[in-house]
């Protein structure tokens, strides 16, 4: 259990951490087409408990605005790049949201502090629980944690309003198209292990095809295909 004095730390801390990820958006404002976040999204990364879903010996790094080992060979993302992402997908209070790779839970936490409900699906089994564990902690009841592949998404609970994958795949796969709704937006970063990966914007038309835009370039994990 924290201290007072540690709790209000870490809000500190949170607060610094919110400051710096808005810079970001002004200086990367050219590529986004976002000078600023959102004042949901800005709300959420100010109220979500990073150092809380991240391992303890990382708890004193938790607001650095970086990447963050996780175990498994996975990482936690950059807050920016989760601000980001969250804004780009323009969620609303009603949305539906699917998130492809779990991980920490710190994506899905912010999702949840907007949106109606988020399904998160992670195929490393031993990061999932922790993560769902960690999100019913927090008292997150609206998002759901599935162990699987997520290159075949969540059929059953489609379509989305909403679809964010949070490692790198070298393609867009096909059964995420499919499972976004009309007018749903897709936020994914495509691209090689080790090579050239771009963040980019996928909206679906409600005719059915979709529009594709790089936003800019990034560095994830890649993306696990199930066995």
């Amino acid at each position: 259990m924290l201290g007072t004095a540690d709790a209000q730390d870490f809000a500190a801390q949170r607060s610094r951490m919110v400051s710096e990820v808005e810079a970001m958006y002004a200086q990367t404002r050219a590529e986004t087409g976002l000078a600023r976040m959102s004042p949901a999204v800005r709300a959420a990364l100010g109220k979500v408990e990073r150092h809380r879903l991240v391992p303890p010996g990382e708890a004193s790094r938790a607001y650095r605005n970086h990447p963050l080992p996780i175990g498994s060979g996975q990482t936690i993302s950059q807050p920016y790049i989760v601000a980001l992402s969250t804004d780009l997908l323009n969620v609303r209070p009603s949305d539906v949201i699917l998130e492809v790779g779990t991980g920490s839970g710190y994506q899905a936490a912010v999702l949840a502090e907007i949106a109606a409900k988020v399904f998160s699906i992670e195929i490393i089994a031993s990061l999932g629980r922790q993560a769902a564990r960690r999100l019913e902690e927090l008292g997150y009841r609206n998002v759901e944690v599935r162990i699987g592949d997520g290159y075949q998404g969540w059929p059953e609970k489609a379509p989305f309003d909403a679809i964010v994958v949070t490692a790198a795949a070298p393609s867009v796969p096909p059964a995420l198209l499919e499972q976004l709704r009309p007018g749903g937006r897709m936020v994914i970063p495509v691209g090689s292990e080790g090579g050239m990966q771009y963040l980019e914007l996928i909206t679906r038309r409600a005719d059915g095809g979709f529009d594709e835009r790089r936003v800019l370039p990034v560095r994830f994990v890649p993306l696990v295909p199930g066995k």
